[in-house]
């Protein structure tokens, strides 16, 4: 039988383990809600730059720092509802919110006075948001075309053209990799992580399919960029320098938002491909169903919000009046 001081040397190091790991737990616990109550990368990113932006005013106004009172947040929206839209406001909003959170301090917002302010801030500039142009087919094959086979046409063609087949949001443009295309007999499938509505790492697939004319297929656009790369892996959409040099450098959403423009014309917006998509799809008479298992919308809302300018214009008998 071992010396009952074993016993207790036992005893003494089963509590410290015990100790220990509940300390850790309770660390481990508080670091997982914070993550929770910060939410996913971008949104930190877009509420971080809100709240420098709210230091900046409070600085000029006079006012030390954060946290605010209720009334100088009633001040502070009414400001910024002269020179910005509801979306701006409501996002700068839930950035002062999830601060206050955070900090553990009062949220400022649930005062019935700001409230009140914000209620008038909505009836009196708006709270519908500016929707992307949508282009029309025929237009959009036009311009694609002349596009020249050189390395910067190339990689511009497959942009233009996997973002529109594939419904992409710039984000997830230019988030793709090389080893996430996989080329099939029909086509392509196109693997990726991180959209705007999957924040949790999942991974997520569209389908690119080939198209009669070679000069607007998705497919052989992009099979002609990937020759181009000659790599396995990396990014897949990356900066070209003068002289046609390829880097290995990953594109910028804004260069999305600066190709488009460049080939389509300054009036469309990156978010112009997916709203295009959702709009001629509709139009050409795919169900919401189809079209939401491209862009991955969880609701049928967003698809409303598409076409409804279009199917103002397109789908109104007014047109059979006989006029």
């Amino acid at each position: 039988m071992k010396p009952f001081t074993d016993r207790h040397a036992r005893s003494r190091s089963s509590t410290t383990t015990l100790v220990s790991s509940a300390e850790q737990l309770t660390q481990q616990t508080a670091a997982y809600f914070r993550k929770g109550l910060e939410g996913a990368r971008n949104t930190r990113l877009a509420y971080t730059a809100d709240i420098d932006g709210l230091r900046d005013w409070l600085h000029q106004q006079g006012i030390n720092d954060l946290p605010i009172s209720s009334a100088t947040l009633a001040t502070y929206v009414s400001d910024q509802a002269t020179n910005h839209k509801w979306s701006t406001i409501t996002r700068r909003l839930a950035a002062i919110r999830k601060w206050h959170r955070l900090q553990g301090h009062p949220d400022p917002s649930a005062d019935e006075t700001v409230k009140l302010v914000l209620d008038g801030i909505k009836r009196s500039i708006g709270t519908e948001a500016t929707q992307a142009p949508a282009f029309d087919i025929y237009e959009y094959k036009e311009q694609v075309r002349p596009i020249p086979p050189t390395p910067t046409g190339t990689r511009d063609r497959a942009l233009l053209l996997v973002g529109f087949a594939g419904a992409f949001r710039r984000s997830e443009l230019v988030a793709l990799d090389i080893e996430g295309v996989q080329f099939t007999r029909q086509g392509a499938i196109l693997s990726y992580q991180g959209s705007k509505t999957n924040q949790y790492g999942k991974t997520e697939q569209k389908a690119l399919f080939f198209s009669p004319d070679p000069d607007t297929c998705p497919v052989r656009a992009l099979q002609d960029y990937v020759s181009l790369l000659e790599r396995p892996a990396g990014p897949l959409f990356v900066r070209i320098r003068k002289g046609e040099q390829i880097t290995q450098d990953r594109l910028s959403d804004k260069q999305v938002a600066r190709t488009v423009k460049l080939y389509l014309g300054k009036d469309y917006s990156a978010h112009s491909l997916r709203a295009s998509f959702v709009t001629i799809a509709k139009l050409n008479g795919a169900d919401d169903s189809q079209i939401m298992q491209q862009t991955k919308h969880r609701t049928r809302t967003m698809i409303d919000r598409y076409t409804r300018v279009q199917q103002v214009v397109k789908h109104n008998a007014a047109m059979k009046l006989g006029l």
